[in-house]
C-alpha cells in the first residue's frame, strides 16, 4: 500500500488554461544523466558566448540560461514547462485552491475587468461589492489595455496588504473607490444542489486539494435534504482537470470498489500504474478515507442511483478519467459535447528552493484501454448548448489545436475546423451587438440551463433533444514529433 501511495504522489495531471496541477513535488531532480551529447553542448556555449560577447547591449548571464531552458522545454509539448521562482508560487497557489487576494470571480467585458461574484466571505465580499460591478482602475492602474492576467496579478500580493478598486456600478450610475485589504482566498470547487423532488445536481470546476472533501461534504447535504434521491447529474463542464488523487476519489464514489480508474504508460518504471477504485490510491492519509465515510453515512445510495456525467470541450484531464471510467464501467451516461482530449500526464520535479521542471512523462488511458490524447472522451449523447445549438463551440481551443501536442492532426480536419472557426467569429460579431443579457449563455446549473434539463429528461426516461449537427473529431495518426 504504501508504494502505491508513494507512486501516487507525484504525478498531477492538467488543462492547458494554467489549472495543471500536482498532488506534490519532488524534493529533488532525478539523480544521474544518460551520456550527454558534447559537440551540441559546445555549440550552445559558443552561442553563449558570443551573445555575450557581440550582442548590441550587454545581457544578464541568468536570464540567458533561465531562457534557454524555458525555449528548450517548451519545444517538446504544451504542457512541459520550466518554473521560475514567480510562477513556481503560482503554480503551488494553483494546486491548492489558496491564494492571497480580495476574493472576486471576474471577468472582462468591454476591457474592463467585470465582477462575476464575490466569494462569500472573502475581503471583496465584505466590502459590498456585487455581481455585475466593473473595475476600472487598479491602485493608480487603469484596467482598459490590461489583460485578464495582469489585472489579476494587481489585485493580487501579500496578506494585510491594501489595494485601491475603483468600481463603476452601472445600475446606480455611479463610480467610487474601494480600499481592500488581502487575505488568503480559499476557492471553492465544488457548487451543488437539490434541483427538483428526487434529483441533484453537483459541480466540480476543478480537482484541487479541498475538492474530494468539498464534494463528499455536498453529496452528504444532498442526501440529507433528498432522502428519497432517484438520480444525480455530476457537471464536468469547462473543468480543466488538477490532481490526480481526486479524480480516482470522485471516480470511486460512484464506481464498485477495487475495478480499475485510469492506467499511465511511459518510458519510465513508475510511470506503468494502474489506479483503482480503493482508498489506497487516493487516500492520502491512513486514518482519512470521506468516500468510506460518505457511503456510510448515505447507505451507499451514490453507487445506485442513475447518474448523467456532462462534458463539453473545456472538460479536460482529471475531469476526462473521471468520464472516461464512468463510461467504460457503464455506471453514467455522458452527455454534452466531445471534450478537450488532454491524454498526458505531467510530473513536477524540484530543481533546488526556487524553480522547478514540470514534464510530461507518460500517457493515460482508460479502464478499457482508450489513450483519449488529442481526441477526447466522445458522450453517449451529444447535445448541444443551447435549443439553437452551440453556436461558439468552434472557438474553443482542444488538445488538437495546440502546436507540438503529442500527436499530429490531419491537415484537412485542420481545415475544416478553421472554416468552422470563421463562421463562428462572424456569429459572435453579430451577437456583440445584442445586449449583454441577450448574449450570455445560461449559466451552469440554473434553470436554462438546457443541457442540464436534457440530462434530467434522460434520467427520468423523458425524450432527450440530442445534437443535430456535431460530429465526433476522429482520432488522429499519430507522428513522432
Amino acid at each position: 500500500m504504501g508504494q502505491k501511495l508513494k507512486i501516487a504522489g507525484w504525478i498531477a495531471i492538467g488543462a492547458f488554461t494554467g489549472a495543471l496541477t500536482t498532488v506534490s513535488l519532488q524534493t529533488a531532480a532525478r539523480g544521474g544523466v544518460g551520456s550527454l551529447p558534447l559537440e551540441e553542448l559546445q555549440q550552445l556555449a559558443a552561442v553563449f558566448s558570443m551573445v555575450k560577447s557581440d550582442y548590441v547591449e550587454p545581457v544578464d548571464d541568468k536570464k540567458l540560461i533561465t531562457d534557454a531552458i524555458t525555449g528548450m522545454v517548451a519545444s517538446l509539448d504544451p504542457h512541459s514547462q520550466y518554473f521560475d521562482k514567480k510562477a513556481l508560487k503560482e503554480f503551488r497557489e494553483g494546486t491548492s485552491g489558496r491564494f492571497v487576494g480580495v476574493g472576486i470571480e471576474i471577468t472582462q467585458e468591454d476591457g474592463l475587468v467585470k465582477v462575476v461574484s464575490p466569494i462569500e466571505g472573502s475581503p471583496a465580499f465584505r466590502a459590498g461589492l456585487k455581481s455585475g460591478d466593473l473595475i476600472t482602475k487598479i491602485d493608480d492602474t487603469a484596467v482598459k489595455g490590461l489583460t485578464l492576467n495582469e489585472a489579476v496579478k494587481r489585485m493580487r500580493g501579500e496578506p494585510g496588504t491594501r489595494v485601491l478598486l475603483t468600481i463603476l456600478r452601472k445600475d446606480e450610475s455611479r463610480s467610487f473607490p474601494v480600499t481592500i485589504i488581502r487575505e488568503e482566498i480559499r476557492t471553492q470547487s465544488v457548487k451543488g444542489k437539490v434541483v427538483e423532488p428526487g434529483f441533484a445536481w453537483v459541480r466540480v470546476s476543478q480537482f484541487q486539494e479541498r475538492t474530494v472533501d468539498d464534494f463528499i461534504r455536498k453529496l452528504e447535504e444532498i442526501a440529507k435534504q433528498e432522502p428519497q434521491m432517484r438520480g444525480l447529474v455530476l457537471d464536468l463542464r469547462n473543468d480543466p482537470g488538477g490532481l490526480l488523487d481526486g479524480a480516482v476519489a470522485i471516480s470511486s464514489v460512484f464506481l464498485p470498489e477495487n475495478v480499475t480508474v485510469v492506467s499511465t504508460n511511459g518510458q519510465l518504471a513508475e510511470s506503468k500504474f494502474t489506479y483503482k477504485a480503493s482508498p489506497e490510491y487516493y487516500r492520502r492519509s491512513v486514518s482519512n478515507d470521506p468516500v468510506a465515510r460518505l457511503h456510510q453515512n448515505t447507505q451507499g445510495i451514490y453507487r445506485k442511483i442513475p447518474l448523467v456525467v456532462l462534458v463539453n470541450e473545456g472538460s479536460a484531464s482529471a475531469s476526462e478519467i473521471v468520464a472516461g471510467a464512468l463510461q467504460d464501467h457503464k455506471r453514467a451516461t455522458l452527455m454534452g459535447s466531445q471534450t478537450f482530449g488532454k491524454g498526458s500526464v505531467q510530473t513536477v520535479r524540484q530543481l533546488g528552493p526556487d524553480a522547478a521542471l514540470k514534464i510530461t512523462t507518460a500517457r493515460y488511458y482508460t479502464p478499457g484501454g482508450r489513450s483519449i490524447q488529442a481526441k477526447g472522451i466522445v458522450p453517449d449523447v451529444l447535445v448541444d448548448e443551447t435549443p439553437e445549438g452551440s453556436p461558439f463551440a468552434a472557438l474553443r481551443t482542444r488538445e488538437a489545436d495546440l502546436d507540438k501536442h503529442l500527436t499530429a492532426q490531419g491537415e484537412e480536419d485542420r481545415a475544416k475546423r478553421e472554416k468552422a472557426r470563421e463562421e463562428a467569429i462572424k456569429r459572435l460579431e453579430e451577437e456583440a451587438k445584442k445586449p449583454a443579457s441577450e448574449r450570455r449563455l445560461p449559466e451552469f446549473g440554473s434553470d436554462k440551463d438546457f443541457q442540464l434539463q436534457q440530462a434530467l429528461n434522460r434520467l427520468k426516461g423523458q425524450p432527450v433533444v440530442a445534437s443535430k449537427t456535431q460530429t465526433e473529431r476522429k482520432a488522429e495518426t499519430s507522428k513522432p514529433q
